[in-house]
């Protein structure tokens, strides 16, 4: 995993100069990482959605969001030192209206993730629409649930070339009318996976050997978001073949979710993949920070 997180904070994922930019991102990086469940040659550790559906989670309960770091770490190792600060609820959106403005404030655009990656057509989801996964784990659209205020999906590439294949990139930012309910998104991803590892995407794409792994703040090496959710496996399509890696990472902070997707292609590795989807997330994650922590 280093040669990624060189990756991340240094440079394009495939060799042009670029990447974050904003203080403080290659911690968020870093922690992604390893929240990836990846050993350091990029393979699966122990530990550990389409574009006109984004990856959603169902997001109706009552969890309690943003808990306390436990004061050990169940796997054996130290708590990770945490880099999220105190949510205002005084910042908390009223309405739809104020919901969407902030998703103007944290979703990001090909910027940041570096000079490789293009804006796709579409670039944006409709908005009012909310993909679920029924019991036959086919993706399926829906209206928002109650508890969503708002949410979004941008669509992204790397254009095919230099002996590889398009990768396709989704970040997806959600609103929800109070903290519980992003603490309900993350819990429901995760149990999709579980129930899911084959999922149907739609117009001849699959998503198949899925895994996930979810990480409260402070667990392992979670030190950069309230829940931590990650989801790795393969991509198959009628048009782009596959196996292709593909890999989901997606975190919380107070009523907001934020994630990424990433499908590869041929000649693309997984951690070329997970490179991208570090990049976007931990962005979002910041500019999430910047919008509605509280001050001081």
């Amino acid at each position: 995993m280093r040669g990624t997180i060189s990756a991340v904070t240094g440079s394009g994922v495939f060799g042009r100069p670029g990447g974050l930019r904003a203080r403080g991102c290659a911690t968020a990086a870093a922690a992604l990482l390893a929240l990836a469940g990846c050993a350091a040659d990029g393979t699966p550790d122990a530990r550990g959605g389409p574009e006109e559906s984004p990856r959603p989670s169902a997001a109706s309960g009552g969890a309690t969001a943003g808990a306390p770091a436990p004061s050990g770490d169940p796997g054996g190792g130290a708590p990770a030192p945490s880099a999220v600060p105190a949510f205002d609820p005084a910042k908390q959106p009223a309405d739809a209206a104020a919901a969407r403005a902030l998703l103007d404030r944290v979703l990001i655009d090909q910027e940041a993730f570096g000079p490789d990656v293009r804006r796709s057509s579409p670039f944006e989801s409709r908005s009012g629409h909310w993909p679920v996964l029924d019991a036959d784990c086919v993706w399926q659209t829906a209206g928002l649930p109650p508890g969503v205020l708002a949410t979004r999906t941008r669509y992204f590439h790397v254009p095919a070339g230099d002996g590889r294949g398009r990768v396709r990139i989704s970040a997806t930012v959600t609103v929800h009318r109070d903290p519980s309910g992003s603490g309900w998104e993350t819990a429901q991803a995760m149990e999709e996976v579980l129930r899911c590892p084959q999922q149907v995407l739609g117009a001849g794409e699959r998503l198949q050997n899925l895994w996930g792994a979810s990480l409260y703040l402070g667990e392992q090496l979670n030190g950069w978001t309230e829940d931590a959710f990650s989801e790795s496996g393969e991509y198959v399509g009628e048009k782009d073949g596959g196996p292709h890696p593909y890999v989901w990472s997606q975190g919380q902070f107070g009523p907001v979710t934020m994630a990424v997707a990433g499908r590869g292609a041929a000649g693309v590795t997984a951690q070329a993949v997970r490179a991208l989807v570090v990049q976007g997330t931990s962005r979002m994650m910041l500019q999430a920070h910047g919008a509605l922590a509280k001050e001081g």
